[in-house]
Order: C-alpha cells, then structure tokens, then sequence
C-alpha cells in the first residue's frame, strides 16, 4: 500500500509539471514576456524571450511562429537603432510569410523594413516598402493609412517635397474617429510645426507644436523632446526669450531623463555578448550535424577527431574575432568622437551660413519699404509736370532708386540659388524668338551708346526646346547688358547655333561678343566670384553691382551647362556656353506669355472701389494716390482684424490690396479668414519679399495674384487691371 501511494504522488506530481510546462512553453508565452521586458526597458530578457520563442516554433516545425518570432527580434533591433540586425531579422520573417496566405503580419514587417532605411536615410528604399504595406492593408481592406501616411509625409518632408509631406500631414490630422492614435495625430502636427517654422511662419509653427503636445503622452519622451527644442527655437526666431528659455530648459530635463533611461537598454557588452551566443549557436549546430553523420559514415573515429579538432581552431578563431571586435569597438569609439567633432564644425559653418542668408535676407527686406516711398514718390512727381530744372533731379533720383533697386533684387537672387530655394522648371518655349524679343528691348541701350547690335541665329535649331526659359533670360540679359554697358562706338554680337542634335534633344552654343574695354588677365579667374568687378575705377565709371556675372554662372550651372570667357584689355571679351535641351511641341500653347505681354485699358480700372489694408503710412499715401490717378477710389485700413470684420459684414470693394506684414492678424492670416466666407472679391498681396521666392506660398492662402513692393508702376497697373478683367469674366 505505502508503494502503491508513493507511486500514485508521484505520477500526479509529473503530471501537475508536465501540464505546466506545456503551459508555458509556448510562442505566445514567449512573445509575451519578451513584450514586457521590453516595456520595462530590459532589451537583454526581451532578445532571450524572442530567441526562445523561434527555437520552440522550429522546434515544433511552426513557419508562421518563427516569423512572428523573428518579426519581434526585429521590432527590439530596431528600437535599439542596430538596423543591420533588424532588417536582417525582418527580412527572414518576411520571406517566411510570403510562403503563407497572406496577413497583416506581413505589412507589419514591410512598415518596420520602411522604418529601418529611413533610418539609414535610404528614402527611396524606404518608399518602397511603405508602399508594399500599404498594398497589402488595402487588399485586407484594413484602415492603417494614418500611420503609413505619417511615415510617408516625414519621408516626403526629409526629400523637401514640402507641399506633398503638408497634405498628408493636414488628412492625419484631419480625421475625427475614436480609433485614431494620439500619438500619430501629435507626430504629424509636430511636422506641420517644423515645416512652418522652416518656412519662416513662427506664429503657425508655434500653434502647431501646442497642438501636438496636448496630444503627446507624458511617457513619449522622445516625441515631447523633439516638440520642446521646436517650440524654443519658434519663440527664440519671435524674440520671446523668456518662452524660448523656458522650453529649452524643459528640453534639456527630458533629454537628461531620456539618457537615463536608455542607459539601462542593451549595452555594448550585453550586444556582444549576444552576438557571440549566437555564433556559438551555429558551431552548436555545426557540432551536431557532424555527430549525426558520424553515425553512419565507416571513418567514425577519424571524422569525430577532425570535428573536434575544427571546433576548437573556430573557438579560437571566434575567441580571436571577439577580442578583435573589442578592439574595433574602441576604434569606433575615437571615430565616433572625430566625427563629433567634424559634426559641430559643420553645424557652425551651416549656422554661420543661415545667419548670413538671414541677414542679406532681411536687409533686402527691410530696404524694400523705405526704397518703396523713395520710388513711388518719385513717379507721382514726375506725373504732376514738374519744372524742367526739377526735371533733371527727379530723373537721378529715379535713376538711383533703380539702381538699388537692382542691387537688392540681385543680392536676393545670389542669396536663393546658395541656399537651394530655386527650382528649374521645364517648359516648352521659343528659344529664338526669345532672342528676339531681347534685341528689341535693349535696342534703345545700343542706341546710347552708339553701338551696332546684332542677333545671329542658325536656322536649324528648332522652334521649340523644353527648359527654364526664365533662367535663360536672365543669363541673356546679365551678358548682354555687360557687353551693352562697356561697349561704347563699337559691336555688340550674339551668335545662337545648334552643335550636336539627335532625335530627342539639341545642344546649343551661344555666344555673346563685344569690343568693350575687355577684362584684365590677372581678373578673369574670379570673374564669376559674387561682387567681383574688374577695378574700381570701372565700378565708379560703369556702375555695377558685382553679383551679375556670379547670378549667371550658377544659372548655367543649374541647367547642366559650362560657361567660359576669353578677352582681352581694349580689344573686347566673348562669353561663351552651351546647354543641352530637349526637344518641345512645335503646338505648344503661349497663353502665359501672351497674358504677360498683354496690354490693358484704363477703363477698366475707373470707377472701381479698392479697399487698401496697409499700416506703413508713406505706403497707405503713395498706393492711394496711384489708385486715385487712373480714376479709382479707395478706402485705408491699417490691420487685418478691421479687414476680415468690414469684408465680412459691408463688402462694397471691387478689390483688396493685402499688406502681407500687419500688426496683429498678418495679411496670410486675414486672407485665409476671408476665403472662409468670400472666395470672389480678388485680394492681391503687396509684400517687400522677392515675388519668385514667396508667391505660391501666398497664392496658397486664398491670394488672386501677388505685387512686389517697391512698386513698378505699369505692372502695378497692369495686374490690377488683368484681375478685375479675369473677376468680371468668371
């Protein structure tokens, strides 16, 4: 009996334990555990877990419990930043799940692939993948756009497609349903904050970045750290440095925590330590297999001393890479800080550089205004018959307002192509009757200087080529002007001819010769250096601002072309470049050109009432009596609040001319409210800003069409005009 007892325990006892095993071992006990340990910030327990868990599944010969496996051991290399790892883990996982039905496993790994080369800054690769995933979320008719789009949109944002990234970023955020992610809404809102504060709009960025950190957790270190050093910089840029103080110090507390906290992840010791467990695990394997086949192989015993013998040369060999690896680790160790400190002398150099930009950038601003009255007073003197002897100092004075004038539009110029804001767009176009068109407006500049001016053009190039033909003019215009300017009694000749054609496109040679005063030798190799001139007794003589030639060879540059010169003192200078085009339609439409150069009738412009938003009151007095000079009253208000309320409330203007820089309410601001209740009366923005440089930013507002202070008069007129033409047609 007492044996019978014992025996009855003990099979109980085996099998209370043998059903508790099987309880626990199991993938999803595995996974499980592996997810806490993550959450608790223990990565070391968290890759034992996910390793125990693909071992069981092939263990248990589970294809779809290794990819769950493997696609977890990623997902903690990826948080960990060892991208080789993780990609190496999800790429494994994927290729399992490709040989099972479709899931959204599958997607999941693709997203995190896409995670992995965005890290790495492989954004083509990166797209690749986001795209995969978001073909296999809509085949399953699963709704995960939201995180794929943000994904997309930060990837769009670090490629500078800016417009694509915002649009996205605006549809997250957009969305009102219980399911969406707050974390997800934050992250977008803080892009839409970065992008704002990179375009100069501080105000926005500022109400973007308080949106999201409503949004954040307050667990989310890495998010509110991020949208802490933002909103710093955006009241730092505002001048509010008791603000920008404020959260930098909040930035630099979470990032201290945040340190903390990942000095307790995986370190390098523990990472190696894996790395070698691992390896130790194939010789494991190796081992194995040589066993299993010295089973059934005659040379037995010669075979399992080999074995042997090839073990321990890999442990030593493995031995030997692991103290080669600690030996590499140090080595990274001192170029990494090498690269720390190539890093800060770079950040300094892009500092000093964005500062520079800034400040021609605001100088050129802030000279616009003053510039604005000096020009616009000076054309409505000139309209009031002045005495002849007041005639001749009111002509120098317009004279020297154009002068600057040019000066600021060029420094602003050379400024956007060393930054990169200018973009070449490919247009079908007319090369030889732009040469044309070109002759004709500098004839009077020949005639004053007595010169013969001659446009030679080979017939054989085609009547339309794709390129920037904005950018071709301007490289036209700057040389010949040159060649016009120090040419006097002499021949100013441009010669266009096609050098090398095919079926698709045509490489053009132009040539712009003249027998001016030439250019010294000693002067021709830093020609094209911004503000280089050839003496200054020529600048004082000739005038010039120095950046012209400058402008022209980043010009050339950017459309793939070479540009060279040869001259010599007294005898002349011949500019020489070429370009390669594509061929256009010889059908093209020119309505753009044709509205250009179109002409307008004051009648359309009497009688029509103009509502004027501007606080600059010399500004308010010149734009008043221009509008009054060609039969047009007015009204003038000084800031966009009183704008919204009397459009909204006693709309009688036939137009709004929009102040872009008010106090208060800016005139973006007050333009975006108004289309929110009236998208027919016409708004064109007035702004000192370079119009090339800002006006699809304004037109996205809600703007009908943009004016650039100082004021042209015949274009000032001439956009009115075509407005009220294009409201009365629609």
């Amino acid at each position: 009996m007492r044996y019978l007892l014992i025996f009855i325990f003990s099979t109980l006892f085996c099998f209370s334990q043998k059903t508790k095993e099987e309880a626990i071992d199991s993938i999803d006990f595995y996974i499980k555990y592996a997810d806490i340990q993550k959450i608790n910030n223990n990565y070391k327990l968290a890759i034992s877990y996910s390793q125990k868990a693909i071992k069981f599944a092939e263990k248990n010969n589970d294809l779809s419990g290794q990819a769950k496996g493997l696609g977890n051991l990623g997902s903690i290399f990826l948080d960990l930043k060892k991208y080789n790892d993780a990609k190496e883990s999800l790429t494994k996982s994927i290729n399992i799940l490709k040989q099972l039905p479709i899931s959204s496993s599958l997607a999941i790994n693709y997203y995190k692939m896409g995670l992995c080369y965005m890290n790495i800054e492989d954004y083509t690769t990166a797209e690749e993948y986001f795209n995969k995933s978001k073909e296999i979320y809509d085949n399953l008719k699963i709704d995960n756009n939201d995180l794929l789009n943000l994904q997309i949109g930060i990837l769009y944002k670090e490629k500078g497609k800016t417009e694509e990234a915002s649009s996205l970023f605006n549809s997250i955020i957009s969305r009102n349903s219980p399911n969406d992610n707050p974390s997800t809404k934050a992250e977008a809102l803080y892009n839409l904050g970065t992008i704002e504060l990179k375009n100069g709009r501080s105000n926005l960025a500022i109400n973007y970045l308080n949106r999201a950190m409503s949004l954040t957790k307050k667990s989310s270190l890495d998010q509110r750290i991020k949208i802490f050093s933002s909103l710093s910089l955006a009241y730092d840029k505002l001048m509010n440095i008791e603000k920008a103080y404020f959260f930098l110090k909040k930035h630099n507390q979470l990032k201290d925590s945040l340190a903390t906290l990942n000095s307790k992840r995986l370190g390098a010791e523990d990472y190696y330590s894996y790395k070698e467990s691992e390896r130790m695990d194939v010789f494991e394997q190796m081992s194995k297999e040589n066993e299993a086949q010295q089973k059934t192989n005659k040379f037995a015993k010669l075979i399992s001393i080999l074995a042997i013998a090839l073990i321990s040369i890999l442990s030593l060999l493995s031995l030997s890479l692991y103290k080669n690896n600690i030996i590499r680790s140090q080595s990274n160790q001192l170029l990494k800080e090498k690269n720390l400190e190539l890093q800060i002398a770079k950040e300094k150099a892009e500092k000093a550089s964005q500062a520079r930009a800034e400040f021609l950038s605001t100088v050129s601003h802030e000279l616009r205004t003053p510039l604005n009255a000096i020009n616009g007073i000076t054309h409505l003197l000139l309209e009031e018959n002045p005495k002849p002897n007041q005639l001749h100092y009111l002509n120098s004075l317009k004279f020297s307002g154009n002068y600057l004038l040019t000066f600021i539009n060029e420094i602003l110029e050379i400024n956007r192509i060393e930054s990169n804001s200018v973009e070449i767009e490919y247009i079908n176009f007319d090369v030889k009757k732009q040469l044309i068109d070109i002759q004709n407006s500098l004839k009077e500049l020949a005639t004053n200087n007595n010169n013969e001016f001659i446009v030679e053009i080979d017939e054989n190039i085609p009547n339309h080529l794709i390129s920037d033909p904005t950018k071709l003019s301007q490289i036209f215009l700057n040389l010949i002007n040159n060649a016009l300017k120090f040419t006097k009694n002499g021949e100013v000749k441009v010669i266009a001819k096609q050098v090398d054609s095919d079926e698709k496109s045509s490489t053009l040679n132009f040539q712009i010769i003249d027998t001016g005063i030439g250019i010294a030798k000693e002067k021709q190799s830093t020609i094209f250096d911004s503000f280089s001139q050839g003496s200054i007794e020529i600048n004082r003589k000739y005038g010039g601002t120095g950046l012209g030639l400058a402008i022209v060879k980043k010009l050339v540059d950017m459309l793939g072309g070479t540009i060279t010169l040869e001259s010599e003192l007294g005898i002349g200078t011949v500019f020489t470049f070429e370009v390669k085009m594509e061929h256009g339609c010889d059908n093209a439409e020119e309505i753009l050109e044709t509205k250009r150069q179109s002409e307008y009738s004051d009648e359309v412009l009497k009688g029509k009432h103009v509502l004027i938003v501007e606080d600059n009151k010399i500004n308010q007095m010149i734009t008043k009596k221009m509008i009054e000079n060609k039969g047009m009253t007015s009204r003038i208000i000084d800031n966009g609040e009183i704008a919204i309320e009397i459009i909204k409330n006693d709309n009688i203007f036939d137009l709004v001319l929009m102040d872009v820089h008010l106090p208060g309410i800016n005139g973006t601001i007050a333009t975006q409210q108004i289309r929110e209740f009236d998208i027919k009366t016409p708004i064109i923005a007035l702004t000192a800003i370079s119009l090339n440089e800002n006006r699809e930013m304004l037109l996205s507002f809600g703007m009908t069409d943009v004016i650039t202070k100082p004021f042209e008069p015949e274009t000032f007129y001439k956009v009115i005009a075509q407005t009220l033409e294009e409201t009365s047609n629609s």
